[in-house]
């Protein structure tokens, strides 16, 4: 079966504080630690671009893959570096990788990694694939607007990859989906290049359909809370992610939350962090969940080969 074997991470050094932006929107110290939990923010180098971060994000896990074995890339991404061609289709050409690998991009945001590692695995499977790599990248300081406090504060820039294959640590069960594009389409939305969000449309629906996907998720594994070490969710604000776990009744250490120094990474975050546990022998059951733009959201459990 198919399932993670590897994960690695890239955080751009650039870094913008929001001790400063708090001084500018008059904001206290308190609300940014306690509510935003985001004290800087990573920014993409002047000339970076996605492709860059994803490329270095794959040297931090080259020497545990060799590219010619690869069968398949997979990006998730909303802000690719041009329109098209596919920003697989350059990493393609950047690895060097065999004309018979399968390339393709995925366009969503916060949920994207769930829905991800469900494409790939599904996909892999079916094509009888052994390797395959999913990226994440999506540069959000593209789009941001600096004078915007509700997205201002919140968004990082950051890549991941994730090595899929038969030699797998943790394999995915029961995945579940959710979408609401009359509720969401406009709650998080790129108008004329920069971001606009309702923050408090995001917060009732992640904080209503989050808990819910995730208790009737572990019902139809005839599992419970007490049965799984660790909770990853998409870590949306450290506000959003405390109020799912006070609701799903979990303990605050099962429930990480590790973003104080680059901020919400959108579809990175959730392999950023799994990246970190991947080789504690003591988790065994971990539930991811990604949820956001669209609305969209997604659950899985991942349980120790």
């Amino acid at each position: 079966m198919v399932g993670i074997e590897e994960i690695a991470g890239y955080i751009p050094q650039g870094r913008i504080s929001n001790d400063e932006l708090a001084k500018q929107y008059k904001l206290e110290e308190n609300f940014i630690r306690e509510k935003i939990g985001v004290i800087n923010h990573s920014v993409m180098g002047v000339d970076e671009t996605a492709m860059d971060m994803c490329l270095n994000a794959f040297k931090n896990l080259q020497n545990k893959v060799n590219v010619e074995n690869i069968d398949a890339v997979v990006v998730v991404t909303q802000n690719p570096d041009f329109k098209l061609p596919h920003l697989s289709a350059m990493l393609h050409k950047e690895l060097e990788m065999s004309k018979s690998v399968a390339c393709f991009d995925i366009s969503l945001g916060c949920s994207g990694y769930v829905y991800g590692l469900s494409i790939m695995q599904s996909f892999m499977e079916a094509n009888g694939f052994k390797r395959g790599l999913l990226f994440t990248a999506d540069p959000y300081s593209r789009i941001v607007d600096k004078d915007d406090k509700d997205t201002s504060l919140l968004f990082g820039d950051g890549a991941s990859v994730t090595l899929l294959s038969e030699n797998a640590k943790f394999h995915s069960k029961r995945i579940l989906f959710g979408t609401d594009g009359l509720a969401g389409w406009d709650s998080l939305i790129c108008r004329n290049q920069k971001l606009e969000m309702n923050g408090r449309q995001v917060f009732s629906f992640a904080a209503t359909e989050v808990p819910k996907q995730i208790q009737r998720l572990l019902e139809m594994e005839d599992m419970k809370i007490v049965d799984i070490d660790l909770f990853i969710l998409h870590q949306g604000s450290r506000y959003i992610v405390k109020t799912i776990q006070k609701r799903l009744g979990v303990e605050e250490s099962k429930v990480p939350y590790e973003i104080f120094d680059y901020g919400n990474t959108i579809s990175s975050s959730i392999p950023l962090i799994l990246a970190n546990h991947l080789h504690n022998q003591n988790i065994k059951k971990v539930v991811l969940s990604g949820f956001g733009v669209g609305f969209s959201w997604a659950s899985l459990v991942l349980i120790k080969e």
